[in-house]
């Protein structure tokens, strides 16, 4: 298949999704057509009338009970994004529409007082960002993540946020009211310190600079932003490691967690495509080190390993985060958020009498 590089796009292939029956593929018509340049892609925002937006998961690899996705697809275009093969669901390619036809939950901050208000609900932090960037461009315009916000400040519900966009500072007013009663934690992703490098992983995310930036903010308003090292990949970041813990250290935060790269699905394909447009040289060293890392298998989602990886390569990568945490004062106090606080919306708009 050939490569479709688009500027300030991450993928470099347009495949279909696993649930497809057809596929198809750019042939030369005898007129040179193949070798056209193609439109350039378009990010496209369709509104999507959920249910319910609240995901409630049972892996012992996540410390949160219920997550919380405001959109659908990711315009920063992240190539190592494991939701990627989520698009498939929608009949859409997990390369290019991933990041290109994204979808908005105008109803996301109603629907979420609504499940708050049942009787059964049962108040337990809900994490932000966890498929798709909370903060991502579109926000701008949608505002849906301050909704949602709002709602939580008003009941004093607990929240975590992981997010690799300056725009989390637009917010600083709610989250730093709400750590006041410790009902906010904040990651920062940060997957390199080298802002070329940046550019082609994550194309229309913040650069590495400004996340320091915006996590320094966070930190000196009073709302505690920790790191996030993640991706770590071999041979390409995996030697910044205790770089970027210091310079996130040097920027206010206390809290660190890694993981090991993802290729759940289609996302392999993707991610070795874009190698080889881009890393050439690296391309087999990285995807053997990471087989290695991954028990013979580029990808692996056992609980328990899927974020770490095991074997040799994968015991001295979390040797190497432990003692640099350990060197740095990470993780050194842990407080769990505040559930008591938490104040259950009126039903249907009305103060209840009892």
């Amino acid at each position: 298949m050939k490569h479709e590089i688009s500027k300030g796009r991450g993928a470099t292939l347009q495949i279909e999704g696993r649930f497809e029956s057809v596929a198809r593929e750019r042939i030369d018509d005898g007129w040179g057509t193949e070798d056209e340049e193609l439109p350039p892609f378009k990010t496209t925002v369709t509104a999507e009338h959920a249910k319910s937006v609240l995901q409630r998961q049972d892996s012992p690899d996540l410390a949160f009970e219920y997550s919380l996705n405001a959109y659908r697809g990711c315009e920063h275009g992240c190539i190592y994004c494991y939701a990627r093969p989520s698009h498939g669901y929608l009949n859409l390619s997990p390369g290019l529409d991933f990041e290109t036809k994204l979808f908005a939950k105008p109803e996301a901050a109603q629907l979420l007082r609504a499940e708050l208000a049942k009787p059964s609900y049962q108040c337990s932090p809900i994490a932000l960002g966890v498929n798709t960037d909370s903060y991502q461009p579109i926000e701008r315009e949608w505002k849906i993540t301050r909704q949602i916000l709002e709602v939580l400040a008003e009941c004093k519900h607990p929240l975590s946020i992981i997010t690799k966009s300056a725009l989390i500072e637009r917010d600083i007013d709610l989250l730093a009211q709400m750590a006041r009663d410790n009902l906010v934690q904040v990651f920062i992703t940060v997957t390199t310190l080298d802002a070329e490098v940046a550019r082609k992983l994550e194309p229309r995310a913040a650069s590495p600079r400004r996340r320091l930036q915006a996590m320094q903010r966070l930190n000196e308003a009073g709302v505690p932003c920790g790191v996030l090292v993640a991706p770590v990949i071999p041979f390409l970041t995996d030697a910044e490691l205790e770089n970027v813990l210091q310079a996130a250290y040097e920027h206010g935060a206390r809290t660190a967690h890694y993981s090991l790269l993802r290729l759940p699905y289609e996302l392999k394909d993707l991610f070795k495509d874009w190698l080889t447009v881009h890393y050439p040289l690296k391309a087999e060293h990285v995807m053997s080190r990471l087989r290695e890392m991954r028990g013979g298998k580029e990808s692996d989602s056992e609980f328990g390993s899927r974020f770490s990886g095991q074997g040799l390569f994968a015991q001295l990568l979390a040797q190497r985060f432990q003692l640099a945490c350990e060197r740095l004062g990470f993780n050194r106090e842990t407080m769990a958020l505040n559930t008591a606080s938490f104040i259950k919306p009126a039903r249907g708009g009305q103060q209840s009498l009892f």
